[in-house]
């Protein structure tokens, strides 16, 4: 069943209820072209702005954002960049496929996903040589993950004729879903802060930030920290936790996070990564460390978030497993809230889409 209109049941009533989420996204929300493309600058998207306090919705636009934070406030972003990640080879038996880049692991190792078309593909065997256009390798090693349909992930290791980040920019393209509709280039799919790539997919939630919104939340007395939290493959099975990814929290960050939160400031984060990293280095007093490693962390209502007030985020699929770490910021009521006035007014869903504010 379609949900249009407010008076129909809430998707996310369902969705965190059931766990098996039954509702289809009208396709006429889906953004399939980013938003250059139609017509508006990356700030100038639509943003839910939703206040825990008193359950209070606002409708505006993303420049809009250092109004509704204050100074003393902090906001934390995700410096990783995006790689041009979807690579396209043969198999040993010269059948075209796909090849995704994942993770890279420790000792030159990548986790890497195979596709036929919009499929992932589940038929390779440990050993089997991939070629890559362009002169690049994947020697599969070992399945990294598997589902009831078979192995999810692989762990390979990959060469290429050239520097990995030259191979990639020649002939790597981002990784994109069927709603996307036409190609378009790694720099509509990087965030204007990035700084370290790393990701397979874009941490989209920070992707309607300018230099001109920067600019004026610092003017306002809103410092921005960095973290990088680089993303894997993000096309999971409806099963299927987050898997393992790197993060590195800096000195300076916590130690400006909990500077924050001690003069009575928000501390918000830009994005699901954020608050994963952030998650994984709070302690029970709420104190945020350093660190970096990998995480394994999985934000739910019964993990209770105290590293961050508030966030900022995308709108999620109703299979999304980010529902439930929203659900852990927001609560049930808001969330069910939020999402049935998205779907009425007609907002927009996925990276090039509107956004969610959550606030304290």
């Amino acid at each position: 069943m379609t949900l249009t209109a407010p008076e129909a049941p809430s998707p996310v009533s369902r969705a965190l209820s059931a766990g098996r989420p039954s509702f289809e996204l009208p396709r006429e929300l889906e953004a399939s072209v980013p938003p250059e493309a139609r017509g508006v600058t990356r700030d100038a998207v639509r943003m839910l702005v939703a206040y825990r306090h008193d359950g209070a919705l606002v409708h505006t636009t993303f420049s809009e954002l250092p109004r509704y934070l204050d100074a003393g406030d902090i906001v934390v972003i995700n410096t990783s960049g995006t790689l041009a990640a979807a690579l396209s080879g043969v198999d040993c038996a010269g059948r075209r496929l796909g090849v995704h880049l994942s993770t890279q692991l420790p000792a030159g190792l990548w986790t890497v996903e195979l596709r036929r078309g919009d499929d992932a593909w589940f038929s390779a065997v440990p050993g089997e040589v991939l070629e890559l256009d362009g002169g690049g390798r994947v020697d599969l090693l070992t399945p990294y993950a598997r589902t009831a349909r078979g192995v999810r992930l692989w762990v390979a290791t990959l060469a290429t004729p050239e520097p990995l980040h030259t191979f990639l920019a020649v002939h790597g393209e981002p990784i994109r879903y069927g709603y996307v509709q036409g190609s378009w280039p790694i720099a509509a799919y990087q965030n204007v802060y990035a700084t370290e790539p790393g990701s397979a997919e874009m941490p989209s939630a920070g992707r309607p930030f300018t230099p001109e919104v920067l600019t004026r939340l610092v003017a306002r007395g809103v410092e921005v920290a960095p973290l990088v939290l680089h993303t894997g493959v993000a096309s999971l099975e409806v099963t299927e936790p987050p898997y393992p990814e790197y993060f590195r929290v800096p000195p300076t960050t916590a130690h400006r996070i909990n500077d924050a939160r001690h003069q009575g400031g928000r501390v918000v984060a830009i994005g699901t990564t954020v608050v994963r990293a952030l998650e994984t280095v709070v302690d029970a007093r709420g104190q945020v460390h350093a660190g970096q490693g990998w995480t394994d962390t999985v934000v739910t209502p019964e993990h209770p978030v105290t590293a961050v007030d508030g966030m900022l985020t995308g709108w999620h699929e109703p299979e999304a497993s980010h529902l439930a770490m929203l659900e852990a910021i927001a609560g049930r009521v808001l969330l069910e809230e939020s999402y049935r006035a998205a779907l009425a007014e007609g907002y927009l869903w996925h990276e090039f889409g509107d956004v969610h504010l959550i606030l304290p």
